[in-house]
């Protein structure tokens, strides 16, 4: 996986904070989608962006209004946080 090789990837999930509350990634940067151009100074503009949300309907629009906003290397993690449950970290609750 790209995460372990060392690649420096910034996940940035884009869930509602109840969600968030529910099961998250340690070292993910959470900014819910209705805020997300609030804060976009939070954001390493330099670094790929991985973007999720649960299932990746909201990662997908994410990913777009980050490219919209000048970002050049986004991208929106297929699957959401369900995938990461089933292909990296089988112990994360899935709602």
């Amino acid at each position: 996986m790209r995460l372990k090789s060392g690649n420096n990837i910034q996940l940035l999930d884009v869930r509602a904070p109840g969600e968030l509350a529910l099961a998250h990634i340690s070292g993910l940067v959470h900014t819910p989608l209705d805020g997300l151009l609030d804060h976009l100074e939070e954001l390493e503009p330099d670094t790929e962006i991985v973007t999720l949300c649960k299932a990746g309907p909201r990662a997908a629009v994410a990913t777009e209004l980050l490219l919209e906003s000048g970002f050049l290397n986004v991208k929106y993690l297929t699957g959401g946080l369900e995938a990461w449950a089933e292909q990296v970290d089988p112990d994360l609750l899935t709602y």
